[in-house]
């Protein structure tokens, strides 16, 4: 015992499991995450009880505690329970002894011992216990020195890390993701040790690798992840198209940026602005072409022509692979990778109305998110070149704000009417007058045609004569001559 935390551990809910522990005669702890969360100060609603003798039985005393409505979920094939009460998810099981075979992440799990249970746990800093029996109500269990490892912020096995990979690979990535979650370094025989065995990360499935790589995305630092990844060997088995991006190749005495650090610095730049993971997974894919793309031009030096392109054609098959949803996020996903450019160009250029509005089009209600995504992908070290760009954003922000104003006043008031077109044509109020008003509003839209009456007029008059439609009364306002 290396210190007590009974005044960390207020809920009365503790008082409750461990009263009903001391009912039946057994010692029970929590363990895991919630012991490490409540040391570094981290909310935590999962909670998991662990007891030398049944958890299934201990579930049972603790629902009789909590009274006749206690809804207790029991799985007798793992020899777990589960209670939830409010927030809370209280988890029981009795403690237990692992062995794995080598093609398999899944153990055989026997009975055990409370020190074979903590033994079993992936990192030191998981493998704490906190006593609730009233004798010893918050005495911590500490027998690989969790607790100074926190200080130390530390990722570190509590057994031989050769041995705790090779079981269950799953776990590499658990380092590299509390790493990033965390903050924490990884103690470097731990880090050699995910790097010999990186192979076998193969076994694991597809599913268990997304969840992890999502929740390295969710971190407030993602890059720290991904780094870890391809230091270690993992992302070039996982996501070889990423790994494909580290590095710079010089020819003739000229290189280019290497665009796995720039993804990076990106992917940092989105996080730092938004929680959106589907944005921060375009932010990653954004430039996941440019080796497919890659070319050297001895005018121009290196060039990745149309990599947004190419890049958003990759995207549905990494989705697929990794297991990520195919839906609305991918497409979403697909769509920025596609359009990151465009900002970019635009700038570049004079910033007309028509070409701010086809970008507004394009864009659609993902407007905003395409414009946190080009803002970061400036990384220029030359300050004065990455303000110059931030600067012309903002006046295409600006632009973006009149046109919608523009946009909203047009919308009140069409340049040529309904009641008109049916003149024009001579027709009555039927689909045909709705196919006329459609279009020209869809022209408008689209930038096909100004937003003027002259314009508007030439445009259906057009219309018509390709449709073969005549016209009736033709527009006092137009000239003969301009038909």
């Amino acid at each position: 015992m290396t210190a007590n935390l009974a005044d960390k551990i207020t809920q009365k809910i503790f008082r409750t499991v461990g009263y009903a522990a001391d009912s039946i005669g057994r010692e029970c702890y929590i363990v895991g995450g919630y012991v490490r969360d409540l040391i570094i100060g981290r909310s935590s609603k999962d909670i998991d009880f662990v007891t030398v003798g049944s958890g299934i039985e201990l579930a049972e005393a603790v629902g009789r505690e909590l009274g006749p409505k206690t809804h207790i979920a029991v799985y007798r094939t793992y020899g777990t329970a589960q209670i939830c009460r409010g927030d809370l998810e209280l988890e029981f099981v009795g403690a237990r002894k692992e062995s794995y075979r080598r093609e398999s992440r899944n153990p055989i799990v026997e009975d055990g011992t409370l020190q074979d249970d903590i033994a079993r746990r992936d990192f030191t800093i998981n493998a704490m216990a906190i006593s609730i029996n009233s004798d010893t109500f918050g005495d911590l269990l500490d027998l690989y020195d969790g607790l100074g490892d926190i200080r130390r912020r530390i990722i570190r096995t509590p057994l031989d890390p050769d041995i705790t990979f090779s079981d269950d690979p799953l776990r590499m990535l658990r380092a590299i993701r509390f790493a990033t979650q965390l903050r924490f370094e990884i103690y470097p025989d731990t880090f050699e040790a995910i790097c010999r065995n990186a192979a076998r990360i193969e076994i694991i499935t597809p599913e268990r690798i997304k969840d992890e790589l999502s929740k390295i995305m969710r971190s407030p630092k993602p890059s720290i992840g991904w780094d870890l990844l391809l230091r270690t060997g993992l992302l070039r088995i996982i996501f070889p198209e990423l790994a494909a991006l580290r590095g710079v190749e010089i020819v003739n005495g000229r290189g280019h940026k290497d665009n796995f650090y720039h993804t990076l610095g990106v992917l940092d730049n989105v996080a730092s602005k938004s929680d959106n993971e589907w944005l921060r997974w375009a932010a990653l894919l954004h430039d996941i072409a440019k080796p497919a793309t890659k070319r050297f031009d001895k005018a121009l030096g290196w060039t990745f022509h149309n990599h947004n392109i190419v890049g958003a054609k990759m995207v549905p098959r990494i989705f697929k692979r990794l297991r990520m949803p195919l839906g609305a996020e991918m497409r979403y996903v697909r769509k920025l990778v596609d359009l990151h450019m465009r900002p970019i160009a635009l700038v570049e250029e004079e910033v007309t109305d028509s070409a701010v509005r086809r970008l507004m089009n394009y864009a659609e209600e993902d407007l905003a998110d395409l414009m946190i995504l080009a803002r970061a992908d400036i990384t220029s070290k030359n300050e004065e070149k990455k303000q110059r760009f931030l600067d012309n954003f903002d006046i295409v922000d600006e632009k973006f704000k009149e046109i919608r104003i523009k946009d909203a006043e047009r919308a009140r008031r069409n340049p040529v009417d309904g009641l008109e077109i049916m003149k024009i044509f001579g027709l009555p109020q039927s689909p045909t007058v709705g196919f006329f008003a459609s279009n020209l509003k869809q022209a408008i839209k689209d930038c096909e045609i100004e937003d003027t009456r002259e314009a508007s007029l030439r445009y259906l008059l057009d219309l018509a004569q390709r449709n073969g439609i005549p016209v009736v009364e033709y527009p006092a306002d137009l000239l003969p001559q301009d038909q």
